[in-house]
């Protein structure tokens, strides 16, 4: 935690983050971030969750680069509850300006290193942001029925149906009497991957359709929306969890074999299914008893 900290304190200085003028630009930090987000154009309720801002201090950023002839907002030519802001021709010009000064201070910051140094910072820059990305990363149960679920399950059957030579159908997911649990994850507020726990028996449990958006791929979300649906196991009284997986998700089955899964015969009848494997669970930690008033 306290390196953590340092090297925030380090790097925003460095990067001139403190600075009313970012840049050398006449406008902080925030407003230069806003005028890249915004970019060939987005609407405003995007703006708000990519940014993560409260939606007054963001209407008064748009509306002060709306008086500096930088940005136009208008409605939404799709959808007429939303406002898209846009940059002007001075937007754009000031955008390009301020990719040319960063690409400028970056190079500067790098300028005493080799190439094998910078190679290796680039790397551990990857890293960072991985991880930092995965520990912003939200898992929460959800309704089986919900939106999220929904777009979750929709994503999931179509990428199998795509790399599955059988191909794949939507009636082929578990039916919602049958899920026990439904997790999602979620990046901003945006559904990135899911699980689905169901409970054949008292004893065994039954992980499906694990999944993850293409785009957050490579975090380890899906080792820990895994973990998580073990943990979910143990808290129902499950004493083992089963999985099944298609022989084309190799990387499926190569997060489950290094997650603790054994393989074992098969246990359904699941046309999809090549490798059936399963995995003991720890017993349940103990309710504690009532303290005394």
């Amino acid at each position: 935690m306290t390196t953590f900290r340092r090297f925030n304190r380090y790097f925003t200085r460095r990067i001139g983050v403190l600075d009313d003028h970012y840049l050398g630009q006449n406008r902080p930090l925030g407003e230069a971030r806003l005028l890249f987000e915004i970019g060939t154009g987005a609407s405003l309720k995007d703006l708000r969750t990519r940014l993560g801002l409260d939606a007054g201090y963001l209407s008064r950023m748009v509306r002060a680069l709306e008086a500096q002839g930088l940005v136009r907002v208008s409605v939404h030519p799709a959808d007429s509850r939303l406002r898209l802001a846009e940059l002007t021709a001075a937007g754009r010009d000031e955008l390009a300006e301020q990719h040319r000064r960063a690409d400028g201070l970056a190079e500067g910051l790098l300028s005493g290193l080799s190439e094998e140094q910078r190679g290796r910072l680039a790397e551990a820059v990857t890293v960072a942001e991985r991880l930092l990305r995965l520990a912003g990363i939200t898992v929460r149960a959800v309704d089986a029925g919900s939106a999220d679920a929904r777009a979750c399950l929709a994503g999931f059957a179509a990428e199998l149906d795509e790399r599955f030579p059988e191909g794949y159908d939507t009636a082929d997911l578990v039916p919602p009497a049958r899920i026990a649990v439904f997790l999602v994850a979620y990046e901003e507020e945006r559904a990135v991957g899911c699980g689905v726990l169901c409970a054949p028996d008292a004893d065994t449990a039954e992980i499906r359709h694990l999944w993850v958006h293409p785009e957050a791929r490579g975090l380890g979300l899906g080792r820990r929306v895994l973990t998580e649906l073990e943990r979910a196991a143990v808290e129902r009284g499950h004493r083992v969890v089963r999985l099944d997986t298609h022989e084309v998700l190799k990387e499926a089955a190569t997060l489950y074999r290094t997650s603790g899964y054994a393989e074992i015969p098969a246990y359904d009848e699941d046309a999809h299914a090549s490798y059936w494997f399963e995995k003991p669970l720890p017993p349940s930690p103990p309710v504690p008893p009532p303290v005394p008033r």
